[in-house]
This record gives structure tokens, C-alpha cells and sequence, in this order.
């Protein structure tokens, strides 16, 4: 069933919970997309847990009056939805653009915050775009939003992925209010030069699971506090390609959190 919390700006933010116990896992979805892309998640994680998944602002569900799409804003949708559940102990799970905004949520949430897990944002945490080149980037979906967005998608699969979702994650993506896309994927484009800070600042135990065949610089996450869980034969949305095996990963790197001690950040 679906809840609505509210954001700080007043914007309506929906999510729905399922399970029980402690930590509570919440699920953020990325760029585009919405909590709809974590139902293999909620169905089988919420046996054992509690489980939450957010529509951001401007996705899914939830509300679309804001009037700037930034990370922060979107980090404040998570915490909201934390603070309307009373969670006082989360683990934060994003994917994309929604690892990003679970830092930003972590800063609104402080020591409620045991952990966060990254599915495949970012690859490397020593070289960022300048805003100059991230204009650049989006240039080409300010021109032809639709087929801009479609090339994007189909480049996130390999060529084993099942065509339907990939289809389907092409048509869903390429309809979404195109102010709102272009707004929050120039945001989080721009937010990776302030990634090694925020991590620094947070100190928060951090996972990252990523594609084994993309070009990963391990080294450089570990820096910055990160380990790399790879999954073999998946693109961009592993949650959704391999969902046994990306379910299992993930109960392993929760039983880990569990087993450690809340952050003082």
C-alpha cells in the first residue's frame, strides 16, 4: 500500500514499507526511474527485514510542484519518508543517481544511518566533469530529450540483457517530465566532484556493487572508503537483470552493517 510523507518543501513523497526488524533497508531508484524498479527487493528481502521504497520527487508517485531538482532536495524526500516511519536505524541503498542521494539523506539523518550500499553510480572517485562538461553531456538530451534518452538506456545493457526490460526501462525513461529529468540529471552529473568530501565528512561504512566487465578503478574507491562487490554478465540495472543473485549480495553486505555499530557521524 502506498504512504505519502512530506518532503521539506511540502512536496508529497510516496513510498511503501513492508517486513519488520531492525535495521530497516531503504531503497532509493535512480535517474528516471521509480521504486518500481526494486520489486524484486521488497518481495523477497522484506521476509526477513523491513524494507522501504521511496518514489522520489517528481517520480513514480510522489509529487512534481518542486521548483529545483537537486541531490539535496531529493535527500531530504529520503529522510523524510525515514522521519514519517520513525527509523532509527537504516541502511540506505541506492541505485544511480539514488547513491548520491542517499548521502545527501545521510546528512539530514546522522547517526540514523548504519551504512550505505551504491549500485552502480560511480566507478572511480578521482576524476569528475566540470560543469562546462557536464552542459556538454546533457546537450544532447536538451535537443531531442526521447531518443537521447533511449541511446542512453540501451548503452547501460549488454547484449545478453533481456530485450523486453530493456525496452521497457526505454519507454518508461524517455516519458518522464522532461524538465524534471534534465533538471535532476544535470544535478547528479554535477554532484560527483563533491562526492570525496561528503564521503569524508560522513564516514559512513560504504559498499559499492558494480558490473564486473565495466572499467572500474577499485583502488581509487577504496580510498574514499569504498569496497567493490562485483556481479558478473549485468548492466547498469543489476537489481532488475539478476535479481536472485543481486539479493543475495545484498543480504550478505546487510548482515555485515548488522553486525557492526551504528556511525557518530
Amino acid at each position: 500500500m502506498t504512504a505519502f510523507a512530506t518532503s521539506p518543501d511540502g512536496t508529497r513523497i510516496a513510498y511503501e514499507a513492508h517486513g519488520e526488524g531492525s535495521p530497516a533497508l531503504v531503497l532509493v531508484h535512480g535517474w528516471s526511474c521509480h521504486r518500481g524498479y526494486w520489486d524484486a527487493q521488497l518481495r523477497e528481502l522484506s521476509a526477513t527485514a523491513s524494507v522501504v521504497a521511496v518514489d522520489l520527487a517528481g517520480h513514480g508517485e510522489s509529487g512534481v510542484t518542486r521548483q529545483a531538482w537537486s541531490i539535496a532536495a531529493f535527500g531530504a524526500d529520503v529522510a523524510a519518508v525515514v522521519d514519517d516511519l520513525a527509523l532509527q536505524d537504516v541502511i540506505l541503498i541506492g541505485h544511480s543517481m539514488g547513491a548520491d542521494v542517499s548521502l545527501e539523506a545521510s546528512r539530514n539523518l546522522k547517526n540514523r544511518v548504519r551504512g550505505l550500499v551504491w549500485v552502480d553510480q560511480h566507478r572511480q572517485l578521482s576524476r569528475f566533469m566540470s560543469e562546462v562538461q557536464v552542459r556538454e553531456r546533457v546537450a544532447p538530451f536538451r535537443a531531442d530529450f526521447v531518443n537521447a534518452t533511449k541511446t542512453f538506456v540501451r548503452g547501460m545493457f549488454p547484449a545478453s540483457a533481456s530485450a523486453l526490460l530493456v525496452e521497457r526501462i526505454c519507454a518508461e525513461m524517455s516519458a518522464r517530465p522532461q524538465k524534471i529529468a534534465l533538471d535532476a540529471l544535470e544535478a547528479t552529473w554535477n554532484y560527483g566532484r563533491h562526492v570525496p568530501a561528503v564521503l569524508s565528512e560522513l564516514r559512513l561504512p560504504l559498499v559499492s556493487i558494480n558490473p564486473r566487465d565495466s572499467a572500474i578503478d577499485i583502488e581509487s574507491m577504496r580510498r574514499h572508503g569504498a569496497d567493490v562487490v562485483l556481479m558478473a554478465d549485468v548492466g547498469h540495472f543489476l537489481m532488475m537483470e539478476k535479481p536472485q543473485e543481486f539479493n543475495t549480495c545484498l543480504a550478505r553486505i546487510v548482515q555485515a552493517f548488522a553486525r557492526g555499530h551504528r556511525s557518530d557521524a
